[in-house]
């Protein structure tokens, strides 16, 4: 099966470009940019050799997963605004990969092991074990110009192993029974970023996104440790302010709001 986008994405506008090879799709879209592209512009390969996670990670993209990356255009969207486009595209994946799921036999949305959520900032899990993860990456080009890209990089076919200790588990669709492969997935997802993007409206209507964010949350109300800079903070997960920022509740309910860190919950919270 080829990779296309669907339907919906193609009367917005959006484009696709396939690549047998890349080094990043990230990385490719940025230079797409670079040359005067401004988007949305897909860019999906069949074999990504160098992803990139969040703070400087490596993403393992093993063969039949999906690395895909869309080049989004931002000129009338405030600076402020644009980390809210992780927000966007997290609820955009998840609703994709539950349409793209639904119809398999036997497939229960209410059972613990195939549920969809979303960890803060940028991972969603299936039945509690991380399956993709999502990379914004910006930049300001020649001309003030902003480019800004989502990076997209899902186990479908199959987990990486070897992961550290202290992470969290991987799984994939595959594992789960699903059996459509990346090209499926990005079809939907397509059309489901279309549909999230129209409804965030620059950042007009973030309140909804947040709200559909938060429902899917994992963690809300539970127990909480967040690394960063060298020191953890421990608490309540709250919610997500609107700015997309974590807060957490401490001792005597004492409000802290943070703006990047590994979360960890529950007993590994303890841990962390």
């Amino acid at each position: 099966m080829a990779y296309r986008l669907g339907e919906a994405a193609r009367a917005a506008g959006h484009r696709l470009h396939v690549h047998d090879r890349l080094g990043s799709t990230n990385t490719e879209a940025l230079e797409r940019a670079r040359a005067g592209e401004t988007g949305p512009l897909w860019v999906v390969t069949h074999r990504q050799e160098a992803g990139r996670g969040r703070r400087g990670n490596t993403w393992a993209s093993l063969p039949g997963n999906l690395a895909a990356s869309v080049l989004w255009p931002v000129p009338r969207v405030a600076p402020e605004n644009l980390a809210q486009l992780g927000f966007v595209a997290g609820v955009a994946l998840a609703g994709a990969v539950e349409a793209a799921c639904g119809t398999l036999p036997g497939w229960d949305r209410s059972d613990p092991a195939r549920s969809v959520r979303l960890k803060w900032p940028n991972d969603l899990l299936l039945g509690g074990a991380k399956m993709a993860g999502l990379l914004l990456e910006a930049e300001v080009l020649p001309g003030g110009r902003r480019a800004v890209v989502i990076g997209f990089g899902v186990n479908v076919a199959a987990a990486p192993e070897g992961l550290p200790a202290k992470g969290p588990a991987a799984t994939s669709l595959a594992a789960a029974g699903y059996v459509g492969g990346p090209e499926a997935l990005l079809d939907h997802l397509s059309d489901h970023l279309a549909a999230q993007a129209r409804t965030w409206d620059g950042g007009r209507n973030f309140t909804r996104i947040r709200a559909l964010w938060l429902a899917r949350a994992a963690g809300l109300g539970s127990e909480i440790a967040v690394a960063s800079g060298g020191q953890v903070l421990r608490g309540r997960f709250d919610t997500i302010d609107e700015g997309g920022r974590l807060v957490i509740l401490g001792p005597e309910n004492a409000r802290h709001v943070v703006t990047a860190g590994e979360v960890h919950f529950g007993t590994a919270a303890t841990a962390a």
